[in-house]
């Protein structure tokens, strides 16, 4: 009974999304049924003193990444920047190229710190307008863009400043750049296979006789995009540059600055002095840094551009980042509240008998994941109920820290992308396309990156890479 309650709510939750529905609302009604279903006097207590203070805790760590991201997104988009890009990346592949042209177009927002959102929202007009030349079908639309946000650059690429890479770094101790090898190992296999798949399926979609205009796609058409390149594409590429090499610097220099374990603030007005571990806020601190060189960048080269549309830019930045920070929040504070329960000790316990270490982080990381529609999610879940589990099944097997986070940042973003993920839902709701039409093909991507997981696993164990 105990283990169905825990199932129940988080089914619940699964289908409240998929449904649309509102994660905030529902994720601590859900939470506080289990929680009532099991102990109905231990509602208040749990609202108030777990649920509500790992949401807090969880915004107060992460949210200005959040924030600084989606201002750094949305400036990028105002300046120009991205279409920029995108208009030199159609120049240099060509047309007849598309899919690989989208991939590397989004793949280099996303690891230059704009969010999955942005970045899809940016992208969609010219990868309509190249599918539309090249006649490929629209239907491959959302799986390309997808291929260059949701995979590698979210959470397999070193240095990655995305939340799913961010958040294992106050678990584990480790930096964005942890375990540089096996991500690259794991970045290669993923676009590897990814861009076999896609042009399989163009193959055999276009083999069938269907064309970029099948009359059930034609939704949500952009207007034709202007080839016009409003600054040039190096301008455009410096603010990338500029967050991904400040994120390493920054990594490397501020545990030199700072050599002592904690930091102690001590002000007059204080009434006790507060003490911030640094192994906890080091990469966080990295990464927000890295974003303010990249918004003092987009400012130095397009400050009159950016002005004049920087107030309603910023307030749509604010909003996203609230959106997205509290969803990721709550879900936060959900799994709080179930990894409380009884029946979760018994799901905890049951997946303890998974004798290697690193397949015991994956499948919990990227099962949690799937039910909740969301890789930070699920992996905040995982990470808040059994970090401590997996480091000391680690330290003793011998498996460094950085392998520990780079599996488990990787599991996060594996089948997370079930049709009630978040990301996946705006995805095709941009395109103008359905889940019956398109997300046949998102979700082989979803198989592909969950199996680069284990095969990245393999390779550890086999070489020793880190």
């Amino acid at each position: 009974m105990a283990v169905a309650i825990a199932a129940l709510s988080l089914i619940l939750l699964m289908i409240a999304a998929y449904r649309g529905m509102s994660v905030i609302v529902m994720a601590p009604l859900l939470a506080m049924l289990a929680v009532f279903l099991t102990d109905p006097t231990a509602v208040p207590a749990a609202f108030s003193g777990l649920f509500m203070e790992r949401v807090a805790s969880f915004l107060k760590l992460y949210f200005p990444v959040f924030l600084l991201g989606a201002l750094f997104g949305k400036l990028v988009e105002i300046s120009g920047f991205s279409r920029a890009i995108v208009i030199a990346v159609i120049g240099f592949i060509g047309a007849s190229r598309a899919i690989p042209a989208i991939m590397i177009v989004t793949a280099l927002l996303t690891y230059g710190g704009v969010s999955v959102f942005v970045a899809v929202f940016a992208v969609y007009p010219f990868a309509a307008e190249m599918f539309r030349r090249a006649d490929i079908p629209k239907r491959l639309v959302p799986a390309t863009i997808g291929l260059g946000a949701l995979t590698f650059t979210m959470d397999a690429l070193p240095g990655t400043p995305q939340i799913q890479n961010i958040i294992p770094t106050s678990f584990f101790g480790t930096t964005a750049w942890a375990a540089p090898v096996l991500g690259l190992i794991g970045s290669a296999c993923i676009m590897a296979a990814g861009l076999t798949y896609l042009a399989w399926r163009r193959r055999s979609l276009m083999a069938t006789g269907e064309g970029y205009g099948a009359p059930e796609t034609l939704v949500n058409e952009p207007e034709t995009v202007n080839d016009g390149a409003p600054v040039h594409p190096l301008v455009a590429l410096l603010p990338l540059i500029v967050v991904g090499v400040g994120n390493l610097l920054l990594t490397l220099a501020i545990p030199r600055w700072l050599t002592r374990e904690e930091v102690t603030l001590s002000l007059p007005g204080m009434v006790e002095p507060v003490a911030v571990k640094l192994a906890q806020v080091s990469a966080l601190w990295a990464v927000e840094g890295a974003l303010l060189l990249g918004i003092g960048t987009i400012l130095l080269f397009a400050f009159r551009t950016v002005s004049r549309r920087f107030a309603e830019g910023s307030k749509a930045a604010v909003d996203g980042a609230l959106l997205a920070g509290m969803n990721t929040a709550v879900e936060y504070g959900f799994g709080a509240v179930i990894a409380a329960l009884p029946g979760f000790l018994l799901v905890k316990e049951a997946l303890r008998a998974i004798p290697n270490p690193l397949l015991n982080e994956a499948i919990t990381v990227t099962s949690l994941a799937g039910i909740t529609g969301s890789a930070s999610g699920g992996l905040s879940i995982a990470l808040a109920a059994m970090a401590e589990q997996f480091v000391a099944a680690g330290d003793a097997a011998g498996i460094p820290r950085e392998v520990l986070h780079r599996v488990a940042s990787m599991a996060s973003g594996g089948m997370d992308s079930l049709p009630h993920n978040g990301a996946v839902i705006t995805l095709l709701a941009v395109t103008g396309l359905t889940h019956r039409q398109a997300y046949k093909d998102i979700f082989a991507l979803t198989i592909i990156k969950t199996l680069t997981v284990f095969i990245v696993i393999a390779v550890f164990y086999m070489t020793g890479w880190v």
